[in-house]
């Protein structure tokens, strides 16, 4: 599906006097002045010529109609999966429902197939000029909202404006070196950059929704509201009913459906999001017929429940798919803004008393791997000692972090299974004692006499045994650990607000890496609230490490870049590490057929699916 917006569920070799830049001095070069391109990269490599038809992984002749259902797996800005009281997903203020990104246009969209590669949407060509500060968009004439007015680049310029003004953090904190936008012609805008900017800002800003200046002339952005927002994409909201369900309907005379980004794509009449505050209500939901397709995410259940009726008479058939993207890193994100949390021995201590070989064995099937870099399962996790590259962006900070940086790069420790390691235990209460935290009284407290107290805030119990086991090793070093599970608009508050001790968070992050990297663990990203550095990462040498990354010219020097910074940030140990696995676990009622080939780099079944009428209709299923 061709939708903006950007989904949760995600360097530079330096020699000589390169290498001496001063925090926040590292640049990438500026970028060539250009005639009409189709499509944007960071590296300006692009694998479809500008007559390509279709992308690959599509089936251009897949059929139209019937609906897919599903339960989410990611999100994005303020969207929330268990329930919504909003249709305004473009600001940080209430819950917005999953997937409501998909009803705007943008100027471009994303190639699956390609790790970050942007074609021709609204615009069908763009240039650069000014040495990658002047980008002008050339739009399609055809453009329209769903009202049927005209989209111009009016409507682009004053959505860049806005959504830098008042957009969800997530936007607006990435749109800074965004000088402004304006509208040259009916069909071109101009969107200008400080020259400062990351090189993936401009991909950011190509992908960014589209909204109309008219329709908000007479409405104020800020608000939360239910009304549907008015769009320009494939899709435009249908039914709605608020903690249950909402559903997209498909614009079946809709402008773009002959584009070359569409072709293959929107291939159902309907987009159904189901919601669910409980995942084993949502499994036995699926098991009901009650939605037709499901990410399973719990190991607990991909293991035991999928012995029903349906699984074994063929009518709901499972399968995995392979998962190239970074997994990133899950865990038990540490808010360091607490004073208990600011020494990193505490922090390590937390992430001594966790036994994931015991979880993963005794409540998980022994289904996945542990996480130890923020990077995992990509390139651009650091491995053994620095090489030479890496050291050339490291030395110049010598002194201004640990020094195990400069050694192998820090893993969680592997315990012996049992639940309760005595050695890791034995160690995290040494890691404790060196930081001022000493049991009396059957209770670890620090020097001025303070019990210490850790909250685990969630607004889901499916990890509630993973959470105990934790809790109850946490409680042999003297620790009080609870579990508390609140409603996910408070979560949503509390989290917002930085009000937790520790968080569960994944950060996905993408194979190009770029200023999102701030976003997660920049210093400036620490003090916006509603931000996704959850942790609170505020270190002068990670900001200097990013901004090397950001300005890396090619991807060789971009993968130096994250290596040294992976070993700072885990160096850090700003989360209790979990899991990930390389796959994808996916149960279907049979009634779908998909492209033969799954783009690398994306999941694509809402976009690139198909009802197959046959299956069906064996089914008996009304789709």
């Amino acid at each position: 599906m061709i939708a903006s917006g950007l989904d949760r569920r995600q360097l530079l070799l330096l020699g000589g006097a390169a290498a001496l830049l001063p925090v926040g001095a590292a640049r990438a070069q500026p970028v060539a002045d250009e005639g009409q391109r189709h499509g944007l990269s960071s590296f300006g490599d692009l694998k479809y010529p500008a007559d390509f038809r279709h992308f690959d992984y599509v089936n251009p002749d897949a059929p139209k109609g019937g609906r897919m259902s599903y339960t989410p797996g990611q999100w994005a800005y303020n969207q929330n999966p268990n329930t919504f009281n909003t249709l305004n997903t473009l600001i940080l203020r209430g819950d917005a429902p999953v997937g409501l990104t998909m009803v705007f246009a943008s100027l471009m969209t994303s190639a699956g197939d390609e790790p970050d590669a942007m074609y021709g949407y609204v615009a069908r060509s763009v240039r650069i000029s000014d040495g990658g500060r002047t980008y002008r968009f050339k739009l399609r004439p055809e453009a329209r909202f769903h009202d049927g007015g005209a989209l111009t680049a009016e409507d682009v310029a004053f959505s860049i404006s806005t959504l830098k003004k008042d957009g969800h953090p997530l936007i607006s904190q990435q749109l800074g070196e965004v000088v402004g936008a304006e509208a040259a012609a009916p069909d071109e805008v101009v969107v200008r950059f400080s020259g400062k900017q990351a090189r993936d800002i401009p991909l950011l800003v190509a992908g960014l929704p589209i909204i109309s200046k008219a329709w908000y002339a007479t409405r104020d952005f800020t608000a939360t509201t239910m009304e549907p927002p008015l769009g320009s994409s494939a899709y435009k909201v249908g039914n709605v009913a608020p903690g249950r369900f909402i559903e997209y309907e498909r614009v079946k005379d809709w402008w773009g459906n002959s584009l070359p980004v569409a072709v293959g794509h929107n291939n159902f009449d309907t987009v159904r999001v189901e919601m669910f505050r409980d995942r084993q209500v949502s499994l036995e939901g699926f098991k009901g017929g009650a939605y037709l397709f499901r990410e399973e995410f719990t190991s607990r259940f991909w293991a035991n429940n999928y012995d029903f009726p349906a699984i074994k008479d063929g009518r709901v058939v499972r399968f995995e798919l392979p998962d190239d993207r970074p997994s990133g890193a899950q865990g038990w994100w540490i808010n360091t803004r607490r004073p208990k949390f600011t020494d990193h021995r505490v922090r390590e201590a937390l992430t001594y008393a966790f036994d994931f070989e015991w979880t993963n064995a005794n409540l998980m099937y022994g289904s996945y791997r542990r996480t130890a870099s923020v990077f995992e399962n990509s390139p651009m996790k650091a491995e053994g000692t620095p090489s030479p590259a890496e050291l050339a962006l490291l030395e110049p900070f010598r002194g201004k972090m640990a020094d195990e940086v400069f050694g192998a790069p820090f893993s969680p420790p592997v315990s012996d299974g049992s639940g309760q390691d005595r050695k890791l235990l034995r160690r995290a209460r040494e890691l404790l004692n060196e930081a001022g935290w000493t049991v009396r009284d059957g209770a670890l407290k620090n020097a001025a006499g303070e019990t210490f107290r850790l909250e685990i805030l969630d607004d889901d119990s499916t990890f509630e045994p993973h959470v105990l086991a934790y809790i109850k090793n946490l409680r042999i070093l003297g620790i009080e650990g609870t579990f508390r599970v609140v409603d996910a608009a408070q979560f949503q508050s509390r989290q917002n607000a930085f009000d937790y001790d520790l968080i569960p968070r994944r950060y996905s992050l993408s194979s190009t890496p770029g200023d999102g990297l701030r976003v997660y663990f920049g210093s400036a990203a620490a003090k916006v609230g509603g931000s996704y550095n959850v942790a609170g990462v505020a270190d002068p040498v990670i900001d200097a490490l990013i901004d090397h990354a950001i300005a890396a010219n090619n991807r060789d020097d971009l993968t130096i870049a994250c290596r040294a910074l992976d070993r700072v940030l885990r160096a850090g140990r700003y989360w209790v590490p979990h899991w990930h696995k390389p796959s994808h676990w996916i149960a279907t009622w049979d009634v779908f057929g998909r492209p033969e080939q799954k783009p690398k780099y994306d999941l694509p079944f809402v976009s690139t699916w198909w009802i197959d009428t046959a299956k069906a209709e064996r089914l008996g299923i009304r789709t």
